[in-house]
This record gives C-alpha cells, structure tokens and sequence, in this order.
C-alpha cells in the first residue's frame, strides 16, 4: 500500500511540473546557455576582482569578445572583517570576510539595462595567534566569498536571461 501511495505521489508531482511549463536553466541545448556564452565580462578592478571576473567568464563559459551581444559590468567592494567571537582577553579568534558586488547587465548594442542587482557574501574563519596561518585562514575565505558571489550573480543572470524573449 505505501508503495502504491509514493507511486501515485511521485507521478502527481510530475504531473505537475510538467504542467507549470518547468524548464531547467542549465541545459546545454537551451537559448540561455548560448546567451550566457555571449556575455562580456568588463574588467574589474583590484586583485580580488581579476578573481571574481575569472569565475563568472568560466561560469558563463564565455570567450570574452567585447562585441558580445551583453556586457556585464560589475563593482567590488573592498572585503570588510566583522569579529564573531572574542575571548575575555579581548583577542578576536573567530572572524568573518563579507564582500559585496553591484552588478549591470547590458545590451551591448541598444545599451538597454537587462539587470541590475547586487549581492553579498559572506565567510567565516579562525584567526589565531600565528599570523601566517591567519593570513591564509583570510585569504581563504576571500577565496571563497569571491567564488559564492559568482555563483550568485551567474544564477541570477542566467534566471534573467532565461524569461528573456
């Protein structure tokens, strides 16, 4: 009986996708990835913005050609540290690196604005008494708040491009 019951279950819920007209983003065949691969990437300055331009070009899987049919022009803020936990000498052992990313999405030739948004991210991480293990505790997760914040931004600009008739 609880077989037939997931059964059913299963199928009504595929039923339904099917119904609302579900199609999935990331399809290499579908109109979006080929939009997404004709996005250029303007640059972005400072060291952690070579990183994040890095990651949304290989996300997007895009060749990087100015004459693209979108330009993606984006603006990094410089990392900020928020302290989480401080021990009664005052010493900070556990901190947090957040990043934020305004971002525009443009038609090349009409100029016309696809998306506007912008993101943050954050990560977390030990800060201890040996400075070079803190600093690569650091450089770690600016490594990875860079790598969220793509991933946010390369969501948000295929889901766009995917409602685009």
């Amino acid at each position: 009986m609880k077989k037939v019951f997931a059964l059913c279950s299963l199928l009504f819920v595929l039923c339904g996708l099917a119904a609302c007209g579900f199609s999935p983003m990331y399809m290499s065949d579908s109109s979006p990835r080929d939009d997404t691969r004709q996005i250029f990437v303007a640059p972005i300055s400072g060291t952690n913005g070579i990183d994040l331009r890095n990651s949304l070009r290989a996300k997007f899987g895009t060749e990087n050609d100015a004459a693209a049919k979108f330009t993606l022009n984006v603006r990094l803020e410089n990392p900020y540290t928020v302290f989480k936990a401080i021990q009664i000498t005052g010493d900070a052992t556990w901190q947090e690196v957040r990043m934020i990313a305004s971002y525009e999405l443009k038609e090349t030739k009409t100029g016309k604005i696809v998306l506007t948004g912008s993101d943050t991210a954050s990560e977390s991480y030990t800060f201890v008494r040996d400075l070079v293990a803190s600093q690569a505790s650091y450089n770690n997760a600016v490594q990875s708040t860079i790598r969220v914040l793509s991933e946010k931004i390369n969501t948000r600009v295929a889901a766009t491009l995917a409602k685009k008739p």
